[in-house]
């Protein structure tokens, strides 16, 4: 619920704390966010576009395939990891992209003692990561802007498929706390990339990743996590419709290949879960 992270929000224009009045949040400036009667609020700046946020057919499309257990091993190591960084101390946890919330409520399950923040620029993600966890926060805003949260205020942060802040993560994060990234390696879905043209990840996906955070944070540790998904048609549609590939990919062309693959498919994801330290 908002009310278990506004402590730790900030206003998007001044950057001063954020306090509740009724069905508002107002900072000591003026500065006032309606709460959406779905549970999220927004705090994007006046000038901000949401153009670049996830649709509802593709929040649509991502939740059933995350209901659907397909990615459970990424959620369960993401939700280890963030065991052996964060143990019992408490405190917030901010999801950088956090779509429907899926992963962010594994970790909070797995931190008794911590509250979350979804933070995404899709309002429709967002509508339903207010519900996933009872200790969810749902905050709209743009990941390329200054974040809606005060200095050091996290305790851990995490990034999973999404787009990445250096210098915001660093200023959010708290001295000695831990960011969690998870991103595809070249052989994510390699089966589908080569039979339907979808979007693919280059080799050297993992090391740009490092250089882009390298003079904000420190890297301290990864593992892969691989696995072999099991996928029918309808399975097969959902997760291109999904992702980066919902953006480009022509219906009629999807159709056609996707009657040439065999029912079900075997389908290889492969993901790295780093850990970078403030």
């Amino acid at each position: 619920m908002l009310q278990d992270i506004e402590r730790y929000l900030a206003c998007p224009h001044c950057a001063q704390a954020l306090t509740r009045h009724d069905r508002s949040l107002r900072c000591p400036a003026g500065h006032s966010f309606d709460l959406a009667k779905q549970g999220y609020v927004s705090l994007l700046a006046g000038d901000a576009h949401t153009g670049t946020g996830d649709t509802a057919e593709m929040v649509a499309a991502r939740a059933d395939f995350l209901a659907a257990g397909h990615y459970r091993p990424i959620a369960e190591a993401l939700a280890q990891a963030a065991s052996a960084v964060a143990g019992g101390s408490g405190g917030l946890v901010a999801d950088l992209g956090a779509g429907t919330g899926h992963y962010l409520k594994h970790v909070l399950d797995a931190l008794p003692g911590t509250v979350g923040a979804a933070l995404d620029i899709s309002k429709f993600a967002l509508r339903r990561a207010a519900k996933a966890h009872p200790r969810i926060g749902a905050v709209v805003c743009d990941a390329w802007r200054p974040l809606p949260l005060r200095d050091a205020s996290a305790e851990l942060m995490l990034n999973v498929f999404a787009p990445r802040n250096g210098p915001e993560i660093r200023r959010v994060l708290r001295p000695g706390g831990t960011l969690l990234l998870v991103s595809p390696t070249a052989r994510h879905l390699r089966e589908l990339v080569d039979a339907l043209g979808l979007l693919s990840v280059d080799e050297e996906k993992q090391r740009r990743i490092d250089e882009k955070l390298g003079p904000y944070l420190e890297p301290a540790g990864r593992r892969e996590v691989e696995f072999t998904l099991r996928l029918g048609p309808q399975d097969v549609r959902t997760v291109v419709g999904m992702g980066p590939s919902a953006w480009h990919t022509d219906p009629e062309r999807l159709g056609a290949a996707l009657a040439e693959l065999p029912e079900p498919v075997e389908v290889t994801a492969s993901v790295t879960v780093a850990a970078y330290l403030r």
